[in-house]
């Protein structure tokens, strides 16, 4: 099992940044894809973006290409997302998932696909 634990949202005005940070414990994080979901008030939960086990392929919702990065440490046991031109769009609780499947070469896009969550970070931008 995987226990994640994200970091580092706030209040932020519109074109800032954020650096959203997720800890992951156990040595199996660094055998699971993992991905940024979010959610707004009265909204489904988005996929943001996704990265492999072992780093070396991302994938980004249309929304978020060009502003948003997903990185990860596996020697610490940890992924990323770097937020820059932040919009008001944006605002929404961020969460952190593993995808259960160790080493698998697909990056899923859909909630069901993860089994492992975060509690999730509040990011909101301001106009």
């Amino acid at each position: 099992q995987v226990q994640l634990v994200e970091s580092g949202g706030g209040l932020v005005q519109a074109g800032g940044s954020l650096r959203l940070s997720c800890a992951a414990s156990g040595r199996a994080f660094r055998a699971f894809n993992m991905g940024w979901f979010r959610q707004a008030p009265g909204k489904e939960r988005d996929f943001v973006a996704a990265i492999l086990w072992s780093g070396g392929s991302t994938y980004y919702a249309d929304s978020v290409k060009g502003r948003f990065t997903i990185s990860r440490d596996n020697a610490k046991n940890t992924v990323d997302l770097q937020i820059n031109s932040l919009k008001s769009d944006d605002t929404a609780v961020y969460y952190c998932a593993a995808d259960p499947r160790p080493y698998d070469i697909v990056l899923p896009d859909i909630p069901e696909k993860y089994a492992y969550w975060g509690q999730g970070t509040q990011v909101t931008v301001s106009s």
